[in-house]
């Protein structure tokens, strides 16, 4: 069973960046597609981001589409987000989440009820 703990949250002035990090414990974290999903302020859990298990192919919400970039290291366990050109509205909890499943008509699902494990979250503030 992979265990996820995200880190390389904070505060970062709007324009800003900052790369997130989800370490995976475990000998299987090439056998999961991983994808990044955040929570607002007053705001249901929303898809950011996906990668496919070898990290070729990667997929982006359109809000995050072009300032967001989303990558693996299956020998580091690790995949990250690096967010440039930070906005106030991605002020959110960010979470790294793990799915095992194969699809026929996908590679990936952007829904979160897809992904069966999560990390605990860290916290992306923007000031304007």
């Amino acid at each position: 069973q992979v265990q996820l703990v995200e880190s390389g949250g904070g505060l970062v002035q709007a324009g800003g960046s900052l790369r997130l990090s989800c370490a995976a414990s475990g000998r299987t974290f090439n056998r999961y597609t991983m994808g990044w999903f955040r929570q607002g302020p007053g705001k249901e859990r929303e898809f950011v981001a996906v990668i496919s298990r070898s990290g070729d192919r990667t997929y982006y919400a359109d809000s995050v589409k072009g300032r967001f970039t989303i990558s693996r290291d299956n020998a580091e366990n690790t995949v990250y987000l690096q967010m440039n050109s930070l906005k106030p509205e991605d002020t959110a909890v960010y979470y790294c989440a793990a799915d095992r499943s194969q699809y026929s008509s996908s590679w990936f699902q952007k829904s979160d009820r897809y992904f069966e494990l999560w990390g605990q979250g860290t916290l992306v503030t923007v000031s304007s």
